[in-house]
């Protein structure tokens, strides 16, 4: 989205041009993945050029010991992407560790535990179909990551990060194995269904389309246990399922590449934004409370942020290339 109602690129005294920032983490990528002599060359060539790339590649040899080396998933994409976007989103989250201060680097031990480590991922902004060995249909949101176990007693999926819709493929009777899915809460078993789950902090939430689906939360006894059926939703925490409540008719609406809002208050509008668009999207306090109501396509956030300003009395402060959003009054 063009510069406008407000908007100006802003940089801490300290950081460094993202572009700059993009180059050290392609060397990164280049070099992890077993580049020739020559190539070691070429990169010490490109860090000495200024003290920016200098600074730049101290950053990169920080965050690689560290790690103790990159992820296979950032040198070599996988699950069906193409080469091309596989390594444009493995630069582009590579780029944003980088532009962290060293101190905040603690984040790579859950981005290890959620995302590159995990079977199967989507980037931010992505969403994927996929067909399990069963023909079992899983949808995965953006920022999402699973991990699948099929064994020849049960179906079983991991639900790491992010939100999934699911429709269960029916087994004969003969070979069939319970299929459910587990997050760090507890298990969900799919009594014949489709049905949607999607993580949020320490909460999982769980909405019944078709069947019904079984709770079972980890750290309770299995009196905690619960039975959703179709049209409904609920979420829970390891210990309990909280109330039961309606299914949204909004709780897909990224499945068409939709977000939904209906008197969202900005700061959560803000939130569910910050899950399709890299970077950081930060409200001011100030504008919190302003209700926003509307479709929006999560497939192109400029364009959300756009009909935002146009509509509602906020403006967008964009620093960092677009990096970091500042909603505030205008």
């Amino acid at each position: 989205m063009a510069e406008a109602h407000g908007m100006q690129r802003l940089r801490k005294p300290d950081a460094i041009d993202p572009r700059i920032l993009d180059e050290a983490a392609e060397w990164l990528m280049q070099l992890s993945a077993g580049a020739r002599v020559e190539d070691h060359r070429a990169c010490e060539r490109w860090s000495q050029s200024s003290p920016e790339h200098a600074r730049a590649w101290a950053r990169a040899q920080l965050l690689l010991n560290k790690l103790g080396g990159l992820p296979p998933s950032l040198a070599m994409p996988t699950l069906n992407r193409t080469p091309d976007a596989g390594r444009r989103a493995a630069l582009t989250k590579l780029a944003a560790i980088l532009a962290l201060a060293p101190a905040s680097w603690g984040i790579w031990s859950v981005l290890q535990a959620q995302d590159w480590m995990a079977d199967y991922s989507t980037a931010v902004g992505e969403r994927r179909v996929m067909h399990l060995a069963d023909n079992t249909e899983l949808t995965l949101n953006t920022a999402t990551a699973v991990d699948v176990r099929f064994t020849a007693t049960q179906r079983n999926v991991r639900l790491r990060s992010g939100e999934i819709l699911v429709q269960t493929a029916h087994e004969a009777a003969a070979v069939y194995r319970p299929f459910s899915v587990n997050t760090l809460q507890g298990q969900m078993e799919a009594l014949g269904t489709r049905f949607s789950v999607r993580l949020d902090g320490d909460t999982t939430h769980l909405a019944v389309l078709e069947g019904a689906v079984r709770i079972t939360p980890d750290r309770a006894g299995t009196g905690a246990q619960q039975v959703l059926r179709a049209g409904q939703q609920a979420s829970f925490t390891d210990k309990a399922v909280a109330g039961v409540t309606d299914a949204d008719d909004a709780v897909l609406a990224w499945t068409q590449g939709m977000l939904v809002a209906d008197k969202m208050r900005l700061a959560d509008f803000a939130a569910e934004l910050s899950r399709y668009r890299s970077g950081i999207v930060h409200v001011d306090p100030a504008v919190a409370d302003v209700r926003v109501s509307g479709a929006y396509p999560v497939g192109d956030t400029d364009q959300e942020l756009a009909m935002l300003v146009s509509t509602y009395p906020v403006d967008a402060v964009t620093r960092m290339r677009g990096r970091w959003i500042t909603l505030l009054a205008r």
